[in-house]
């Protein structure tokens, strides 16, 4: 199956498993689902991919465990404590919908969700779902996904803009780690060196940031689901306003070749993930 149809079936079984975890009435239960509704479900989609790669089928708690990080991030990142976002996937933001208060709760909660996840005896051994739990924890924690944050906020009030190699080292780990650990989980999951999946995706993330910068500046708010231009508008440091489009568009580029040149040792099993790459560069939202 090629990549289309591939994301689509997953993103139908994750939003299933997530919606029918979180039925609970309560608003906080409430704003979790909501904030874990829809999107493109590209990490759940690397989980399970990667577990196809080794043969195994019983990855969707993962998958599940990745988006819930992913979605608490999101809630977290809209708040005006940080980007202050009205809107997220074309509606309004938790803390807009509900109050700050129950998107502090809600993307606490999915957190804690995620690691709960985490647990199930369908993932494999308890070593095998241990290592998981440490890859999350690290690719989301303060080796990762929120020290990438904390470098952004803190580049808002810098009084020079960030360097190329400092706005890098910001995406590894506010955007890539979390990408990261969602290739690799298949090869932790089966036992195997992840070491192929690590290379493919640490240069997708990457991509993936950059087509981010390259949409803020040329895409259509509509199909992107939020407000665009505000890099520029607040003046911050993005590869495109380092690199230029051109470069920036090149650069995205060179880093799928790179990324698809790392699943060479998985021959013909490896062509979906190829297709995720390039869409990674082509999207529009």
């Amino acid at each position: 199956m090629s990549f289309r149809p591939t994301i689509a079936a997953d993103a139908a079984a994750i939003e299933a498993a997530l919606r029918a975890a979180l039925t609970a009435p309560e608003p906080v239960v409430q704003a979790m689902a909501y904030a874990a509704s829809g999107g493109k479900r590209l990490r759940g989609f690397l989980v399970l991919e990667s577990a196809r790669l080794f043969g195994l089928s019983n990855a969707l708690p993962a998958a599940c465990a990745v988006e819930c990080l992913h979605a608490y991030s999101l809630v977290h990142d809209d708040l005006p404590a940080m980007d202050n976002d009205d809107l997220r996937r074309g509606l309004p933001t938790v803390h807009r919908k509900w109050d700050e208060a129950t998107a502090i709760l809600a993307g606490d909660a999915l957190q804690t969700l995620a690691f709960e996840f985490l647990t199930d005896p369908a993932l494999g051994p308890a070593d095998r779902r241990i290592a998981l739990v440490r890859g999350l924890a690290r690719a989301s924690g303060a080796e990762g996904m929120v020290l990438g944050q904390a470098l952004d906020i803190a580049a808002e009030t810098a009084r020079t803009p960030l360097t190329l190699g400092e706005i890098t080292r910001l995406q590894a780990g506010k955007t890539g780690a979390l990408i990261r650990f969602s290739a690799e989980a298949g090869a932790l999951m089966a036992g195997e060196d992840p070491a192929p999946l690590r290379t493919y995706a640490t240069a997708l993330g990457l991509a993936f940031q950059i087509a981010d910068d390259i949409l803020d500046v040329t895409g259509d708010p509509e199909k992107a689901g939020k407000k665009l231009g505000k890099d520029a508008a607040a003046g911050k440091a993005t590869f495109v306003s380092l690199l230029g489009l051109d470069a920036a568009r090149a650069r995205a580029t060179s880093l799928i070749t790179e990324a698809t040149a790392a699943l060479a040792p998985y021959g013909t099993r490896a062509a979906t993930l190829i297709e995720a790459a390039h869409f990674v560069v082509t999207r529009e939202s």
